[in-house]
């Protein structure tokens, strides 16, 4: 018994030892870039924050298994290859990137580093993936382009101003998506009878003089196309619409929440969120050209009644009840 009795205490003390070694053992830590059209600081950039959201969830942490390399443009896309090569040299495990052009300049600066899109507009067009079923290559994620939506934006904003004849479409043509976006809006526009008129803005120095463009022009509406630019700058936009007295329309919610008067467009934050479980996938020993390309599946209405009020216009009820949120 007493010969028995020393092999069990042997065989707890090997046990408990095994265990106090793994527990001494580092973590992997898992090394991300990303490269963001906006700031870097996770507080102040709601897409990032969103992203983390979805790695917490799936047990990544910050500070424990994970170090996030924060790359952010501050809207001037130029700075996009350096940033990239830069996570090159870091030799980050994963890129995430949040918009087109940084998504190229991450194809440029690595072949091997797998590449997560966190809503690209049109990864096929761009020159981003093969195919959507089959990326191929070191690149895959989410896409945000859905071609119906300008045509329920065009629908919902008849529907908000139904005497509306005349749309102005601000876009920015230093955005590879950008045109793919205005072709669906004019092919939506003749579908409802609307006339559109295309005002271009590379950069918010060229606000004024697209705004007085869109007053000459005599629209009765505005359609901000989706430009990160744009989203940096939403305040300003908003501000020059109130003055132009323009109600407008934009993909997102942040734009409404900054006085934009309508938003219609995938969550970007679902989609940020649901970037992590690619990089998650990734992480496990995926192939980002294993992994088929996925389209928004969540889509947002949100309508900025103060910027009605404001315009002296009255939102229809049926347009209200359908709103996922409406800002008072």
């Amino acid at each position: 018994m007493r010969r028995g009795a020393i092999g069990l205490m042997l065989a707890l003390a090997l046990v408990v030892a095994s265990l106090a070694t793994e527990a001494q053992q580092p973590k992997h830590v898992h090394r991300i870039g990303t490269l963001s059209a906006l700031g870097t600081t996770p507080g102040r950039n709601p897409f990032v924050e969103a992203f983390l959201e979805g790695m917490r969830a799936l047990g990544y942490v910050e500070g424990q298994n994970l170090v996030i390399e924060y790359r952010g443009a501050e809207g001037q896309y130029e700075r996009f290859p350096d940033f990239a090569a830069e996570l090159v040299r870091l030799q980050v495990d994963v890129m995430v990137t949040g918009v087109t052009v940084a998504a190229l300049a991450a194809k440029q600066a690595t072949t091997t580093i797998p590449i997560v899109m966190a809503g690209i507009g049109d990864p096929v067009g761009s020159g981003l993936v093969a195919s959507l079923a089959r990326p191929g290559g070191n690149i895959t994620g989410l896409s945000v382009l859905q071609p119906e939506v300008p045509g329920k934006q065009l629908e919902i904003l008849k529907e908000a101003l139904p005497t509306v004849s005349r749309v102005a479409i601000l876009w920015n043509p230093a955005n590879p998506s950008a045109a793919l976006m205005v072709r669906e809006t004019d092919v939506a526009a003749q579908a409802v009878g609307v006339q559109v008129h295309h005002v271009e803005a590379r950069g918010p120095d060229a606000f004024d003089s697209a705004f007085a463009a869109m007053t000459s022009a005599h629209a009765g509406a505005l359609i901000v196309e989706p430009d990160p630019m744009f989203r940096l700058h939403r305040s300003r936009l908003a501000e020059l619409a109130a003055t132009s007295r323009l109600p407008t329309m934009h993909n997102a919610r942040e734009f409404v929440e900054a006085g934009g008067l309508l938003g219609y467009g995938a969550s970007r934050s679902d989609v940020l969120r649901r970037a992590a479980t690619y990089v998650d996938k990734i992480l496990q020993g995926a192939k980002p050209a294993d992994l088929p390309v996925e389209p928004p599946t969540k889509f947002e209405l949100v309508i900025n009644l103060k910027t009605a009020q404001a315009l002296g216009l009255t939102i229809p009820p049926a347009l209200l009840s359908r709103a996922d949120e409406v800002i008072r």
